[in-house]
C-alpha cells in the first residue's frame, strides 16, 4: 500500500516534470538530449505485461520539432525489494519498446542505504547486457542550508530536508525548507512538511518541536502556522504554556536577584507588578535597566 511520503514524492515529480531532467543533468551529471517540452505519460505498462508491473510515474521529454528524445521511468524506493530488480529493466525495455527513444529508470530513494543498494548494476544474464538505474539519494542530493537557495529551488530544499534531516546538519536543513514551504499555498506547503516530518526520527522532531516552541515564546513568526499545527497533534496543549510560563518565571526570578543584590527595595505593589508582568520583553527591559539605577521605580519605568 503507497504511503503518503511515497504519493508525495511522486506528485512532486508529476506537478514539475520538468524536475526530474533538471536534477539528472545538475545531480547526476547525465546529458539529458535537448528538448522543449516535459509531460506526464500514463504509467501503466499493462498493455504489453502483466498487470502488476506498473511504474509510478513515467515522462516524455520532446524536441522542438515534437520528436520524442527520451523516457523517464520514475520510482519512488523507500525500501528494499528484491523485486524491483527485474521489474526495473522491464520498464526499461517496454518504455523503449512502445516510444522508440532511449529510456532510463530513475529512482528516488531518501535513505542512503536504500539508494546505495537501488543503484546496483542488474545484470540481464552473463554479463552481457545490464541496466543502471539513476539514483536520486542522500549522497547526491545537497544539503541546502541556505533559505535564499531553499527559495530558488523549494522541491530540491524539500528531497533535501527528507535526505539529510536526520544527519548532523538537519536542523538547518530542515529550517531552510521550511522558508520555502511559507511561499506555497497552505496544501501543497502542509504535505510538503508531513512528508518532512514522517521521515525524522525522534531526537531530531523533538529539536524541532523545541526550535518551534522557542519562537512561539519570543513571538518570532519565523516558520509557517501550520507547522506549529502540525506538530501540535503530537503534543499536548499545556507543555507550550508551561514552557512559556517556565521561562517567564525565571526572568521574573532574575530580576528580584539583580534588585536586591543592587540594594533597590521593592515596595509591595511593585512586587506584584514584577510577579504578575507576563511578557518576556518587558522583564528583559527592566533586568537592563537594574544597572545604574538608584531605585526600583526607575527600573519599573
Amino acid at each position: 500500500m503507497p504511503t503518503l511520503e511515497h504519493n508525495a514524492l511522486v506528485e512532486m515529480f508529476r506537478e514539475h516534470p520538468e524536475l526530474a531532467p533538471h536534477l539528472l543533468a545538475t545531480l547526476l551529471h547525465v546529458e539529458v538530449p535537448p528538448h522543449a517540452s516535459v509531460a506526464v505519460v500514463e504509467s501503466s505498462l499493462d498493455q504489453l505485461i502483466p498487470v502488476e508491473f506498473r511504474a509510478d510515474l513515467v515522462l516524455e521529454l520532446r524536441g522542438a520539432t515534437g520528436t520524442l528524445v527520451l523516457a523517464i521511468v520514475i520510482e519512488v524506493q523507500r525500501d528494499v525489494d528484491p523485486d524491483k530488480k527485474f521489474s526495473w529493466p522491464t520498464y526499461v525495455t517496454v518504455v523503449r519498446a512502445r516510444k522508440r527513444c532511449g529510456t532510463v529508470v530513475l529512482v528516488v530513494a531518501p535513505d542512503a542505504g536504500v539508494a546505495a543498494w537501488a543503484a546496483e548494476n542488474i545484470d540481464l544474464g552473463l554479463g552481457l547486457g545490464n541496466v543502471e538505474p539513476l539514483v536520486l539519494g542522500p549522497a547526491v542530493v545537497p544539503e541546502i542550508t541556505d533559505p535564499a537557495d531553499a527559495e530558488k529551488e523549494t522541491e530540491l530544499a524539500v528531497l533535501s530536508a527528507v535526505a539529510h534531516g536526520n544527519g548532523p546538519n538537519g536542523l538547518t536543513v530542515i529550517q531552510a525548507a521550511l522558508v520555502a514551504l511559507g511561499l506555497l499555498d497552505q496544501e501543497h506547503a502542509m504535505v510538503y512538511f508531513q512528508l518532512i516530518w514522517n521521515g525524522l526520527r525522534e531526537p531530531m522532531r523533538q529539536a524541532l518541536e523545541a526550535l518551534v516552541m522557542e519562537r512561539q515564546i519570543e513571538g518570532e513568526a519565523t516558520f509557517p502556522p501550520f507547522v506549529q499545527r502540525l506538530i501540535d497533534r503530537g503534543m499536548r496543549e499545556g507543555e507550550l504554556k508551561g514552557m512559556r510560563e517556565g521561562k517567564l518565571e525565571g526572568k521574573r526570578d532574575t530580576l528580584l536577584r539583580l534588585l536586591a543584590r543592587a540594594g533597590l527595595v521593592l515596595t509591595e505593589d511593585e512586587r506584584a507588578r514584577i510577579l504578575a508582568c507576563a511578557d518576556i520583553a518587558t522583564l528583559d527591559r527592566w533586568i537592563d535597566n537594574v544597572l545604574g539605577a538608584k531605585t526600583a521605580a526607575e527600573v519599573l519605568s
